[in-house]
């Protein structure tokens, strides 16, 4: 199945694909790359991911308020 991209970067998703998603006009979606770089589609708020993001897990992690002279000073040892 392939669709073409209008000068918006917009496609239309198929209808065999719509009616599997159970998509309906308005619907929200999600677009994900997998490992192997192919790109994937989800119904919006049906995205489950097997690990957290590298990032998401250090997000809003630190509790101590550095000032940037203190933390260059230890990351330095100066």
């Amino acid at each position: 199945m392939n669709t073409a991209l209008t000068s918006k970067g917009q496609v239309t998703i198929p209808k065999k694909i719509r009616d599997a998603l159970q998509l309906a006009p308005g619907s929200r979606v999600e677009f994900s790359v997998n490992a192997d770089g192919q790109v994937v589609l989800h119904k919006a708020g049906t995205l489950r991911r097997s690990k957290p993001d590298r990032f998401e897990r250090a997000r809003g992690r630190a509790q101590i308020k550095w000032r940037t002279d203190q933390l260059m000073t230890l990351l330095r040892g100066d």
